[in-house]
């Protein structure tokens, strides 16, 4: 080996140790895994992306947040176990949270919210705060910050303006308890299927209608089988994003604050996204060769009430009132 060769080998590794040095002097102090089940594209994942911006920069580095969209870190169900084991911590969660928490249910209930500032006024009242306690209390972890979602509508190919237009409508309903005894009490023939296997169903006349929110009947195209949207905006529902309550305590209060403020920010984000793509869905589908179809929401309501009520614990009824009384 020649002496330039080995002068340059010697300097290769000197400078080598020194990079390794500053990126260790530069590592973060806390990492934040924080994985949800929304695609690249989604409104959820770039809030998620500005909340990662805002703590990285407002913690000085001393904080890394991980974002894996798209389910990279498993099923929303398999994320909370790990969080609750360590593995990971943060997700985006909502109803799903009733199988520790049972108040949490009342996000997702059939015509409990009258509009959207209803359902606001709810999450932001006392009665969204037991809500919260209950997930922190029942989990073990804690909401940072909640999003509200689009509200589901009917998609069929007729119009339906009230309950007596379903008349034993074959309808995909998602395999939720609450969902199919409300559709049976509104009188349609509900059918619990897979999200995957909708389409094909739709296109062979399996089924004639379905309900979702219209990002997802945007998302999957369902306006290639489905001719109307019927805005019956039969469950409004919001959704949280929480962190692991010991992965939380376990920094210092001032980085604790730089996460808080952080959600809040991240929150009213959000809240503005939604919005415009609210508007920017409608004028989609509509683009697309879909019609909206204004429906007789109070008669939809007064028809669900009574299967929702039968379904609900009397600690659920209880909130269900109070929801009701706000």
């Amino acid at each position: 080996m020649s002496t330039t060769t080995f002068k340059r080998l010697v300097a290769g590794a000197l400078l080598g140790t020194a990079l390794l040095g500053s990126q260790s002097l530069l590592a973060a102090d806390f990492t934040l895994k924080f994985g949800h089940l929304a695609n690249e594209q989604n409104i959820w994942n770039q809030a998620a992306l500005k909340f990662k911006e805002l703590v990285e920069t407002n913690s000085d580095g001393r904080i890394e947040v991980q974002v894996y969209p798209n389910e990279q870190l498993g099923s929303e169900m398999d994320v909370i176990n790990s969080i609750q084991l360590g593995t990971a911590d943060m997700t985006i969660s909502g109803e799903s949270l009733q199988n520790w928490a049972p108040k949490a249910a009342m996000m997702a209930v059939p015509y409990l919210f009258r509009d959207e500032d209803h359902l606001r006024q709810t999450v932001e009242s006392d009665v969204g705060k037991q809500i919260e306690a209950q997930i922190t209390e029942r989990t073990g972890l804690v909401p940072l910050a909640w999003f509200e979602r689009g509200p589901r509508e009917l998609t069929s190919n007729r119009p339906i303006t009230s309950p007596e237009d379903l008349d034993d409508l074959r309808l995909r309903v998602p395999n939720v308890p609450l969902f199919v005894d409300t559709w049976e009490a509104l009188g349609a023939r509900p059918t619990p299927m897979a999200f995957s296997e909708v389409f094909t169903s739709l296109q062979q006349s399996t089924i004639e209608a379905q309900e979702n929110p219209l990002s997802l009947i945007e998302s999957a195209s369902f306006n290639e089988v489905q001719q109307y949207v019927n805005m019956t905006d039969h469950v409004r529902s919001w959704i949280y994003v929480v962190i692991g309550k010991s992965k939380l305590e376990s920094m210092p209060a001032d980085l604790q604050q730089v996460v808080r403020d952080a959600a809040s920010e991240m929150q009213s984000y959000e809240a503005q996204l939604f919005t415009e793509d609210q508007q920017r869905l409608r004028q989609a589908l509509t683009d697309k060769g879909m019609e909206f179809v204004e429906v007789d929401q109070q008669a939809f309501a007064e028809k669900a009430r009574p299967a929702v009520l039968d379904a609900l614990s009397e600690e659920q009824r209880e909130i269900y009132d109070a929801i009701q009384d706000l």
